[in-house]
């Protein structure tokens, strides 16, 4: 099965099992039901901030509908097994665009009891775009491993370099992506009370 039908199954199975339907699913995430419908199905792969609405919706930690087996501690992430970045599955979208400069990989797939959700984040170079703001609970802290990384908090414009890090409220609208051009590589860590 497919990294993006995994989740949308999973999605479905924790939905069916609290009793939820899909319209009181959207109404509670501020979701549009097509595109709940869409994930779902697996025909598309969620951003982080559509997961953790869904999650905190459905009452389950963000990370799973991310895992495809529990393991034990520890949680050891090895270098070279970073998702190549020409998989399509692991566009990410914000909202209801596609975000295909974003690549990235969980650092703890498979922690069952973490209340925190690391990711290593590849960022490719949007093409100058309008940047669209999302904002979600809970909190993030960022750390620019290469590259330049841009930061918008809510009317804050923040260009950040390797070594520095940002750690901020997610509920205020924000947007994160690379900046000058080149690609970005970061570690981000996202919690949801």
């Amino acid at each position: 099965m497919s990294d993006d039908a995994a989740i949308g199954a999973r999605i479905r199975a924790f939905r069916e099992r609290r009793e939820v339907g899909l319209a009181d699913l959207a109404d509670n995430t501020g979701l549009k039901p097509e595109f709940i419908e869409k994930l779902e199905s697996g025909e598309m792969y969620p951003s982080l901030g559509p997961l953790q609405k869904i999650s905190r919706a459905l009452g389950v930690r963000l990370g799973t509908f991310l895992d495809d087996q529990e393991v034990r501690d520890p949680i050891i992430s090895r270098l070279g097994a970073e998702v190549e970045e020409s998989d399509p599955l692991h566009a990410l979208q914000t909202g209801h665009e596609a975000r295909p400069e974003y690549v990235h990989r969980s650092l703890a797939a498979g922690k069952a009891d973490r209340n925190m959700e690391p990711f290593f984040i590849t960022m490719l170079p949007d093409g100058g775009e309008e940047h669209k703001l999302i904002s979600h609970q809970g909190e993030e802290f960022m750390l620019v491993l290469k590259g330049e990384l841009l930061v918008i908090y809510g009317r804050e414009k923040h260009i950040l370099k390797p070594g520095e890090t940002i750690y901020y409220n997610s509920i205020v609208p924000h947007h994160v992506g690379a900046a000058g051009g080149e690609p970005a590589e970061i570690l981000a860590v996202m919690y949801s009370a």
